[in-house]
């Protein structure tokens, strides 16, 4: 079948980074075909493939994830597909028990991934096909063809699936109203919402509703993960480098949360994002008011705590390496934290620049209480938005110079506002590491580091690496033999070449060796 996984050739083959997909078939060393490998990961209900591939069940006509909790169905009742899009577009249905939509993705670093990942967040939502294809700087024929040699569906079929799968979530998770599902999952109205669910699922869609959690404030989703999640790990450097005013890491009975304020789409409201480890997942918590932006807000969340890293695959890359696999085994499945707005991490990147994290945080939290917007949220610590690139361009350099910054900084706060509102910090579907970093460092003011950094946290490329920042050179420096006070940044690009294409990923846990100092 067409739709069902097939090795993909051509102009937009995926880079050297390695996928799942290829793991799984040089462990197959006893010369299994494709298939019999992704039996094997399903009866083994392998947590690493979860969302790499999708099992249809040719006796239920249901689709599946490869944890499903059911008995393995015989091989000969198996379809495989590389998507939840294809495997609906051979007409099976999502599986009510381990619910397709909260597989993580599986990204890969090639423009097909890529496109399908903003599609999957609801890029269509907002745009017409034409419009989007230019966007990625294709045709709309060349789009439907890059779509259909990698998944098997063109973009309209993967959005359609998107948005029924976003819906099946909000139906089973909230307690919102049809009319706010369908809205929230981009479709124009609720009768073709109720239409295509039907027609799809041969089913109506209140018949799927459950009784959802209704504790606490606000509207609450579940967002899964590959396991392990070095969550102590990501929220402790989070809190570490949350900006006072507009988010923090508070303590509840469960452990610590991440909040934060949120303005999206001229909506503004509150998030608060808390670990689920029995379940292996994350709770996010979001203000009612967010309810129509849901699907890009959940994107955000997903990527600002890189939820669709595959750590089994990361870790076996890197823990070959002497001065790393230490550090793994004390923190099993580190993350590289992101950034919920692209933009505020810019600044504060500009502010860390040649000052500890602590002075940074302080001299943050002084910019967003000066000249962010008011809000009020159910969190004390949660009193501002994060100011606007628009807000920042329109102040004098003596305001800016006020937080505590000196006046060449201040200009840079204002060239990268600038960078920003001319779309510098958006992520080029056909850019690598470098040309971003080249890109940056355009802004007068940002050098190497700072723009390394933006693009490892904000613009979300595994091989970017600050080799200029001390506390990597030191780190790499102490796990060293001999032991030195520090590498140059020229002797630890050497020594991180072989972590290559998860430098990121390396640096993360190089910053950590020095907290257990």
């Amino acid at each position: 079948m067409e739709q069902q996984i097939q090795t993909v050739t051509g102009k937009h083959q995926a880079t050297t980074q390695p996928d799942a997909t290829s793991l799984m078939l040089t462990e197959a060393s006893d010369g299994l075909t494709q298939k019999q490998c992704y039996y094997r990961a399903l009866a083994a209900k392998d947590s690493r493939f979860d969302g790499v591939f999708f099992t249809g069940v040719k006796t239920t006509g249901v689709y599946c994830r490869p944890v499903c909790g059911v008995k393995t169905p015989r091989e000969s009742s198996c379809e495989f597909f590389s998507s939840a899009a294809a495997a609906e577009a051979a007409g099976f249905r999502p599986c009510l028990r381990c619910r397709p939509e909260l597989a993580p993705y599986a990204i890969q670093q090639n423009l097909a991934h890529a496109i399908w990942q903003r599609i999957a967040d609801g890029a269509l939502n907002e745009t017409d096909i034409e419009s989007f294809a230019s966007q990625v700087g294709l045709s709309s024929r060349q789009l439907r063809r890059v779509m259909l040699q990698e998944f098997g569906v063109t973009p309209v079929e993967l959005a359609q699936t998107q948005r029924l799968l976003f819906a099946k979530k909000l139906l089973q998770e909230t307690q919102l109203g049809m009319a706010e599902i369908a809205f929230a999952a981009g479709f124009g109205s609720v009768r073709r919402f109720n239409a295509l669910f039907s027609e799809r699922y041969q089913m109506a869609p209140g018949s799927i509703r459950r009784a959802a959690d209704s504790a606490g404030e606000g509207v609450s989703l579940k967002l899964a993960y590959r396991p392990p999640y070095a969550w102590d790990a990501v929220i402790t450097y989070l809190a570490g480098r949350a900006m006072p005013g507009l988010e923090a890491v508070i303590d509840e009975k469960g452990g610590k949360a991440y909040v934060r304020s949120v303005q999206m789409d001229g909506l503004e409201g509150w998030l608060k994002v808390a670990h689920l480890p029995a379940k292996q997942q994350l709770s996010l918590q979001v203000s009612p008011s967010l309810a129509p932006v849901l699907m890009p807000l959940m994107a955000r969340v997903r990527q600002q705590f890189d939820l669709e890293a595959n750590p089994a695959i990361i870790q076996s890359h890197l823990q070959g390496d002497a001065l790393l696999a230490g550090q793994i085994l004390r923190t099993p499945g580190m993350r590289v934290p992101g950034a919920f707005d692209s933009f505020e991490l810019a600044i504060r990147a500009v502010l860390g620049q040649q000052v500890s994290v602590a002075g940074a945080t302080t001299v943050a939290g002084r910019l967003v209480t000066r000249f962010g917007q008011p809000v009020l949220t159910p969190f004390a610590a949660v009193t501002h938005h994060f100011p606007s690139p628009q807000t920042i361009v329109g102040l004098s350099i003596d305001q800016l110079a006020g937080i505590g910054i000196p006046g060449a900084r201040a200009a840079t706060l204002q060239n990268i506002a600038q960078f920003a509102l001319d779309g510098g910090l958006q992520r080029q579907l056909v850019a690598s590491s470098d040309d971003m970093v080249a890109k940056l460092k355009t802004v007068k003011g940002i050098g190497e580091w700072t723009a390394q950094y933006i693009v490892m946290r904000a613009l979300r490329f595994s091989d970017a690496f600050p080799a200029g920042d001390l506390g990597l050179q030191k780190a790499a420096a102490l796990l060293t033999t001999p032991v030195s006070e520090r590498l140059t940044e020229k002797q630890l690009l050497n020594v991180a070449q072989p972590w290559a294409p998860w430098r990121a990923y390396a640096a993360l846990l190089l910053w950590q060796s020095l907290s257990k100092e």
